[in-house]
């Protein structure tokens, strides 16, 4: 019988890894903006110190404490594929689990509602339920775009978010997709679908 022995040596000691680990990626900031009752939020490459092409093959965005003016109302997301409007066509998916904070419901459910079918208009990033407006309430999260610059494949996406909804539940959202051109993507905008983004902050990350 093989005896497998436990020390408190930390990963910060070891001082090798196998090729699995030495290829990870590192993931540089690029743009950091500042929502102050904006009616949107805009990474354009090439704008404002945005970088949005072949310099990479992965972007993360992060949302921290994204803010709304008005009560019910639901975060999104666009994707611009040349021109001036986030109208890239897309194919997309979303689930959600909740809970309500008096404990009195819980629930795992696919929004067929709010997914995408081969449509131009932007994506919601809360699914069937919205956002609260409260004083301590906002949405945080995530959201990974892949290889946006290239001419040869669709664009995929992933994004997980998670909120104080306006009924006081809290709400993890999992959405994912993809922007069914060929067309390069360069630019990303964020929005609520009503009213404005009250605060919050979102950043955008390369990963080499």
């Amino acid at each position: 019988m093989s005896i497998v022995k436990l020390s408190n040596n930390g990963v910060k000691n070891a001082t090798a890894f196998g090729s699995a680990v030495t290829s990870l990626g590192s993931m540089t900031f690029i743009k950091k903006l500042t929502a102050s009752s904006s009616a949107t939020l805009s990474f354009v490459d090439g704008a404002s110190s945005v970088v949005l092409d072949n310099t990479y093959k992965e972007y993360l965005f992060t949302f921290k404490d994204i803010h709304p003016q008005t009560d019910g109302v639901k975060f999104q997301v666009g994707f611009r594929d040349g021109g001036t409007d986030y109208d890239a066509t897309k194919t997309t998916t979303i689930f959600q689990n909740w809970h309500a904070e008096d404990g009195s419901e819980t629930a795992l459910n696919y929004d067929t509602g709010e997914d995408i079918a081969q449509g131009t208009g932007f994506q919601t990033m809360t699914g069937g339920d919205s956002l609260g407006s409260d004083n301590d309430q906002c949405i945080v999260g995530t959201l990974h775009l892949f290889n946006p610059s290239s001419t040869t494949f669709v664009k995929h996406f992933i994004a997980r978010t998670n909120f104080s909804g306006n009924n006081n539940f809290s709400v993890n959202a999992h959405i994912a997709g993809y922007c069914n051109t060929t067309t390069a993507i360069d630019g990303v905008q964020f929005k609520m679908h009503s009213g404005n983004i009250d605060a919050g902050d979102i950043c955008l990350y390369g990963i080499a």
